[in-house]
């Protein structure tokens, strides 16, 4: 069993997003966020109890850790120094330190930090080792991310399902670029889209999408492909969905129209404050703007052509 690198950061709470947002920057996969600062509330709304293990009731509340695990082909040391890095020149106190773990381990540890989650008004997303959990009406988007993006804890995930809430029809094509664990593509099926297609670079992400479209039961209606952006796309749809990251967002914004039918909206994401007017600028070349959702730094455009 190959072994990779687990490099733990603990902050202060208040730091939790920027470390956050930094934490993807030095690496794609393999993150999780051990924050206590709201137990009890969370436990409670999504799980209707009030009994918490007393382990976890004795964490520090104050201190998030972002735990970061790093591939044993990619380069521990690089990233450390990058994280240190950007840490100290965005102004966050930080404690860092690193050890070697076995893939299993690690992929098995990050669970416990992933609960059920209420996403907008229409959706929960289950991880599949969890049962303590209440549906309330919403339909159940049953998940096994592994170590593909996307497991609904992101703001920029967050965003864009709320966006697809309002969107998808029964009549509705669907594209997702970029679509990671397929969290965004499943989702759309579950909200009564008639179809839809995922595309990832990543052949794991590609394999992962294909898994949580069987737990959900729409491997029938949900078509996975290995490429870059669209180039192996084909055929219009009547929502694109993009949870990139800004410099992508720009690229795809220059050809995504010969993908669309008329009316069709682009849901775009991953696009941190600081980068959101240079995107907005470069999508309105060819898009009218119609609304915008922001959440803790993250910001999601939806767009029609002109």
């Amino acid at each position: 069993m190959a072994e990779w690198t687990e490099i733990k950061i603990k902050i202060d709470g208040e730091s939790a997003e920027r470390a956050e947002a930094i934490a993807h920057m030095a690496v794609p996969y393999g993150i999780y966020i051990e924050d206590y600062s709201n137990l009890e509330a969370e436990v409670r709304e999504i799980a209707n109890i009030d009994l918490i293990d007393d382990e976890l009731l004795q964490k520090d509340r104050s201190k998030v850790i972002v735990h970061i695990y790093i591939s044993p082909e990619d380069n521990s040391a690089e990233a450390t120094a990058f994280l240190k890095e950007r840490l100290t020149a965005e102004g966050i106190d930080f404690e860092i330190d690193s050890d070697s773990c076995e893939e299993e381990d690690w992929l098995n540890n990050w669970k416990k930090y992933f609960h059920p989650i209420k996403v907008g008004e229409k959706i929960l997303i289950r991880p599949t080792w969890r049962d303590d959990y209440s549906a309330d009406g919403r339909a159940v988007l049953n998940l096994d991310p592994g170590i593909a993006f996307g497991t609904g804890t992101h703001e920029t995930t967050r965003l864009c399902l709320e966006a697809l809430e309002k969107y998808i029809t029964p009549d509705s094509y669907m594209l997702d670029v970029g679509c990671g664990s397929g969290i965004l593509a499943v989702a759309g099926l579950l909200l009564g889209a008639k179809s839809a297609v995922g595309v990832d670079i990543d052949e794991m992400a590609v394999k992962t999408a294909g898994e949580n479209a069987r737990l959900n039961g729409v491997e029938e209606k949900l078509k996975v492909i290995h490429g870059n952006l669209t180039d192996k796309v084909s055929g219009k749809f009547d929502v694109i969905a993009a949870n990139i990251v800004a410099d992508a967002i720009i690229l795809l914004s220059e050809d995504i129209r010969s993908f669309m039918k008329d009316g069709a909206v682009y849901i775009m994401s991953g696009i941190i404050d600081s980068r959101a007017d240079e995107v907005k600028r470069a999508v309105s070349r060819s898009f009218d703007m119609i609304e915008e959702y922001s959440d803790n730094g993250w910001r999601c455009f939806v767009a029609r052509a002109k």
